[in-house]
């Protein structure tokens, strides 16, 4: 498993930050400059994305595995106290670890995601899941990543540029997604039954949540509906809700209100 670090790496106080489904632990840069002066910023490539490695079987590719994984990377850490920011999948991963017993996690952030994921947000991701694609240059890959990435809200083209980068890997004389494509087996089994015994997995792990816990929302999100959203305020760890206008699935945590609101939660007394 690959990951990026930040700050100070004797810092005792560790804040992990979970990508996304097909992302990499890239995209938090910039939330993870914006903390390095009070933590050890960790931004793991979840196995299949970015630098880790891939599976030989790609039905491995699924939450439970994910949070072994994590459970290895923080004791290879060393790191009793961990703050977890999860965007989506990340967030999962997340709530995984924080429904343990005697688990490591004191605040969690689950962004944009929640037990219950609407089934036709993951059919939509499921017609680019994978696909093979070649770009010949960023601003080519940038603009493609762009018209199935309106969810993560305006950036600027520095921004999006920078977010993009990461996510290439070289491919002859261009470039291609920075991740096994086959993670979109596993994702393409899911089913309407299937995704229901998720959710009911996932609720009750949610139950298990004492930490205080941020929940953010696109208030466009397809993903987190208003309803599951304030459900999670009511049980389990009782959430705070913030919501952010004109964002979909899922705030990037790149401007710097989406950053400034996850600093406040993470180091409020």
């Amino acid at each position: 498993m690959a990951w990026a670090e930040w700050g100070d790496p004797a810092n005792p106080r560790v804040l992990v930050c979970a990508h996304g489904l097909s992302r990499q632990g890239r995209d938090f840069d910039t939330l993870a400059q914006a903390m390095a002066g009070e933590y050890r910023v960790v931004c793991p490539d979840v196995v299949g994305r970015g630098r880790s490695g891939w599976l030989a079987d790609p039905m491995g590719y699924a939450i439970p595995n994910f949070v072994a994984d994590m459970v290895t990377l923080l004791a290879r850490l060393n790191a009793s106290e961990v703050h977890w920011v999860g965007t989506s999948m990340g967030g999962l991963i997340g709530l995984g670890l924080a429904a343990l017993p005697d688990t490591p996690i004191r605040r969690l952030v689950l962004n944009d995601v929640g037990p219950k994921i609407e089934y036709e947000s993951l059919v939509r991701i499921g017609q680019y899941l994978g696909l093979p694609v070649h770009w010949n240059s960023l601003d080519e890959a940038a603009d493609a990543l762009w018209a199935i990435s309106q969810g993560f809200g305006p950036h600027t083209r520095e921004q999006w540029l920078a977010l993009t980068a990461p996510q290439l890997k070289p491919d002859g004389q261009g470039f291609k997604p920075h991740y096994d494509p086959a993670i979109a087996v596993p994702f393409r089994a899911v089913t309407a039954q299937v995704a229901a015994a998720g959710e009911a997995m996932l609720w009750h792990g949610y139950d298990q949540i004492r930490c205080p816990t941020l929940l953010l929302r696109g208030a466009e999100s397809d993903l987190l509906s208003r309803e599951t959203a304030a459900q999670m305020t009511q049980r389990g760890p009782r959430a705070r809700l913030h919501e952010f206008a004109g964002v979909g699935h899922a705030p990037m945590l790149v401007q710097p209100d989406q950053v400034e609101v996850v600093r406040r939660f993470l180091l409020e007394p």
